[in-house]
């Protein structure tokens, strides 16, 4: 099993999170999981879900300061290994063309 999650950590904060949320990344590499960061958050990919739950959580903790927002969206396919690129594949295939647009 895959268990496959969209993360987004960040202080409530106006100057730069980028600092922070590199705080929150690196926190994930203490956790047997993989992952991606995005502009909008982090894909992560972990064989259970207690491990997945885990690697958020300390990431969630590795931010500093008065308020932290955090989102975790999880999809949990307990009959399937499918990876998060797996999925962008098959999403690729149906639109015939990789699924990015530079502007």
């Amino acid at each position: 099993m895959t268990v496959i999650a969209l993360l987004s950590v960040a202080p409530v904060i106006e100057e730069s999170m980028a600092g922070e949320v590199a705080k929150a990344v690196a926190a994930l590499d203490e956790f047997d999981v993989s992952y991606e960061t995005n502009p909008m958050g982090t894909v992560i990919e972990a064989d259970d879900a207690e491990t997945l739950f885990a690697a958020a959580a300390a990431a969630h903790d590795a931010i500093d300061g008065d308020r932290v927002s955090t989102v975790l969206k999880v999809d949990d396919k307990r009959t399937s290994d499918g990876t998060a690129a797996e999925k962008v594949t098959a999403v690729e295939e149906r639109l015939g063309r990789e699924a990015k647009r530079e502007r």
